[in-house]
């Protein structure tokens, strides 16, 4: 069984919690990254209220802020789900086909699908919107340490039509910030493990979605996750 946390740092995540728009800041980015704009126009509510709430869950280290790897002047709020156990709402989903779309559809994105189909076994396909012309090798490399398989995937581009599933996931910023996201598509910020290049850096990502992806599993009673 996972210890507990110190009981004030407990005391200080559930005071952060024990605010109605701090409490909606939360729900909201249970299935996934936002910006604060995002955050904004999703509560209704001003830039420095938000600010002041968001400096209020970032000390109690119930969110993370992270600058975006495309446009450096955006940032992406992130739950920090383990500092919240099983205080959250369900992030599972009912969705019966998704995509992940990132910019060359050669490593983050590749890695999602094949974990997807690993752990989840539903419809999922991968695309990006500059899409290289291989799949990196060390996205290779990861998903074989991980007991996957990508040596024979490729890089797609997305549909001209749009994507074709009925949830799109978007896990890199540049991707989600050129594109016109719908209604219904989630962003999770993952960092680009090519601009590393190390083991490290790949196996992060893949212990990143991977606990992303086992978050969103289907379940008996299950709460869709909207954006």
């Amino acid at each position: 069984m996972t210890p507990s946390p110190p009981t004030a740092e407990r005391a200080a995540r559930l005071a952060a919690l024990g605010d109605q728009v701090r409490l909606a800041i939360t729900d909201a980015l249970v299935c996934c990254d936002r910006t604060p704009l995002d955050l904004r126009r999703h509560l209704g509510i001003g830039s420095n209220l938000l600010a002041h709430h968001l400096d209020v869950l970032e000390s109690a280290g119930v969110i993370t802020r992270i600058r975006s790897t495309g446009d450096r002047r955006r940032r992406y709020v992130h739950l920090e789900l383990e500092a919240l156990g099983n205080l959250l709402p369900s992030r599972s989903t009912s969705a019966t086909s998704v995509m992940f779309v990132c910019s060359a559809n050669s490593a983050r994105s590749q890695l999602a699908e094949v974990l997807w189909r690993s752990l989840i076994g539903t419809d999922c396909c991968s695309a990006g919107t500059h899409p290289a012309a291989e799949v990196h090798t060390g996205a290779i490399a990861a998903a074989q340490r991980a007991g996957l398989e990508l040596q024979d995937a490729a890089p797609r581009r997305i549909p001209t039509t749009g994507p074709d599933a009925d949830l799109v996931i978007t896990v890199c910023d540049q991707a989600r910030e050129e594109l016109d996201p719908g209604p219904n598509w989630l962003h999770w910020s993952v960092p680009d493990p090519v601009a590393d290049g190390s083991d490290a850096a790949f196996d992060a990502v893949v212990a990143d979605l991977t606990e992303r992806i086992r978050a969103m599993e289907p379940t008996p009673q299950h709460t869709v996750a909207s954006a």
